[in-house]
């Protein structure tokens, strides 16, 4: 799936070097396609001391850019911050319901904005990270569920730069005269994530091609699985906020209701 005419795009972008330069390089390709149209969503998740450094970064490349930003904060959406999350001291690190609630924000809106699609920096470390914190897990359905395309439920979702390594990124960015911030969020120490990222870096290092030998692998064995009875269903809808989910309740909302209890 492709950029097609008549598309109005949804670009998540954060402010980092992956999505600046995503937003960039779309900008540069398209700029004179008069049946296209871009726009650009920004999350405040609530980091203090950290997203703000991003969020300007963020709007200065669009004003450049001359393409409008929208930026959304789990404060106005859901009625608190990250930071409010971490304060109540879960077991689950920060990430877990980091992106639970930000891809909420983003597909929310991206559907209120009319967007056709949306269009993620995600890169090739981080999609090796996914799918091996997946194998790690056994977790079959949600590997399956990274391959697929939800049309029916949701703004379809597209990663130009999934088979582009991050450093590969960063020196395109460098060279083409986007800020490289160096500031990191502070929570993502506590993840999983965070230590197969370590692992992996280990592995490329001594094994160069690791990553891309993990997502091409990962791709054939997607090919040989048979079809998965849970996507043949549709999707339940979520019996407080009505938006597609898994079970009666979404995961949001097991959020939300988890910081009314505490």
């Amino acid at each position: 799936m492709g950029v097609e005419s008549g598309d109005r795009i949804a670009v998540a972008l954060s402010g980092g070097k992956d999505s600046s330069a995503l937003i960039y390089m779309l900008n540069k390709f398209f700029h004179d396609r008069r049946d296209l149209q871009f726009v650009a969503i920004a999350v405040d998740e609530g980091i203090k001391g950290f997203r703000k450094l991003t969020l300007d970064n963020a709007e200065k490349l669009t004003d450049k850019l001359n393409m409008k930003l929208f930026t959304y904060s789990f404060a106005h959406e859901f009625g608190f911050t990250l930071d409010d999350i971490v304060s109540r001291g879960f077991e689950q690190a920060p990430c877990t319901f980091c992106g639970v609630l930000r891809r909420r924000v983003i597909e929310r809106k991206a559907k209120e904005l009319g967007s056709t699609k949306v269009f993620t920096a995600h890169n090739l470390d981080d999609e090796v990270q996914t799918i091996m914190i997946n194998y790690i897990r056994g977790d079959i359905e949600r590997l399956r569920r990274l391959n697929m395309h939800r049309i029916d439920e949701f703004v379809p979702r597209i990663k130009p730069l999934r088979s582009i390594p991050e450093k590969e990124i960063a020196v395109y960015a460098y060279l083409v005269g986007l800020p490289l911030l160096t500031a990191h969020c502070p929570y993502a120490k506590l993840s999983f994530r965070f230590s197969v990222k370590r692992m992996l870096n280990e592995f490329e290092m001594r094994h160069p091609g690791t990553k891309y030998s993990l997502l091409r692998g990962y791709e054939h064995l997607m090919e040989l699985l048979p079809p998965s009875t849970e996507h043949q269903r549709r999707l339940l809808t979520c019996e407080r906020c009505g938006e597609a989910s898994a079970s009666k309740l979404c995961k949001v909302c097991e959020i939300i209701a988890r910081m009314k209890m505490h």
